[in-house]
């Protein structure tokens, strides 16, 4: 294959950001759409249903591109994939499910926001992307926004907002590292293989674990826009999501595009604010700010060299 020129990387990168951006946008509003479909479902139930729909995509998507011979992939390839789908889908995005529940939506996006925080710390224990000194300082920076935003919590003894936000945290090191190990499998396998192959293991888990409360919901009497939301949310938000996200990642840099992820919480606070009736203190628009102030500090300081490395990841 042809090396693109410079004008057409420089288009490539463009389409990218666009993307990255709609991305956010998109994830940003399903915060209050998950909500709103735990009120009829309950999170394991979304769960449930959610992982009986996302293995019906994958094997779509993969006989649309490939028909049916699907590409074989090397046993070391497997296992690899295996730890993406458990990290990415049987770890994360339970957690994610359960903190949302647990928590708000405004929060939820704000603690999920840390994600460039793991993936700057991984990128740098890993050696794969050497990251400018004011990237560091913003994300540091964005962390401590975060920090002053959860404090009316933390010093209210909230301890089921609180816990929910550290289930979130932590499930944001899983994203972490699920976008940073797959980078290099989505350049040697492409993207569509190395989503759909770790959405059909990863879903495993989550079904199996799932089922009691998916069972108990009764189905028949959900809500057409209950029906709606969660249909969008599952194909839109997190199937084409994850595959896109996947693919601006190995155009853009993950050190590059992390930092993205906390343009979210503006977007999950608004929504949340005109639909949800959530409300914000002083001190967590004072957090949100000092956050933001961070990412532009870690975004548009320059872009980082980079050095790809691939095979330290597997």
């Amino acid at each position: 294959m042809q090396p693109l020129s410079s004008a057409a990387q420089d288009r490539r990168a463009g389409i990218a950001l666009a993307a990255a951006l709609a991305i956010i946008v998109i994830w940003g509003v399903n915060f209050t759409v998950q909500k709103y479909v735990y009120s009829a479902t309950g999170p394991g139930g979304f769960l449930f249903a959610r992982y009986l729909i996302m293995p019906a995509c994958a094997v779509a998507l993969l006989f649309r591109t490939y028909g049916t011979k699907w590409p074989r992939v090397s046993r070391s390839d497997w296992w690899t994939l295996a730890r993406l789908g458990i990290a990415g889908h049987s770890l994360h995005v339970s957690m994610v499910t359960f903190g949302i529940h647990w928590s708000t939506a405004f929060s939820s996006s704000l603690i999920l926001a840390c994600g460039p925080i793991f993936t700057l710390l991984i990128l740098r224990l890993m050696g794969v992307e050497h990251l400018k000194r004011a990237q560091v300082t913003g994300v540091a920076i964005a962390f401590a926004g975060v920090l002053v935003f959860l404090s009316d919590k933390l010093l209210a003894s909230n301890w089921t907002a609180s816990g929910g936000d550290l289930f979130l945290l932590v499930a944001a090191s899983f994203f972490s590292y699920y976008t940073v190990a797959a980078k290099p499998m989505i350049e040697r396998l492409g993207g569509v293989v190395t989503m759909t192959y770790a959405v059909l293991i990863g879903s495993i888990p989550v079904v199996l674990f799932s089922m009691p409360a998916g069972l108990a919901v009764n189905w028949a009497e959900v809500p057409l826009t209950v029906w709606i939301a969660m249909i969008w949310g599952v194909t839109v938000s997190a199937f084409m999501g994850w595959l896109v996200w996947g693919w601006v990642n190995s155009v853009r840099g993950v050190a590059r595009t992390a930092p993205l992820m906390y343009l979210m919480p503006p977007v999950a606070g608004l929504v949340a604010w005109a639909f949800a009736g959530e409300h914000y203190t002083t001190i967590k628009l004072v957090g949100a700010a000092v956050t933001l102030g961070g990412v532009a500090i870690a975004q548009f300081a320059g872009a980082p060299a980079s050095r790809e490395a691939g095979p330290v990841i597997d």
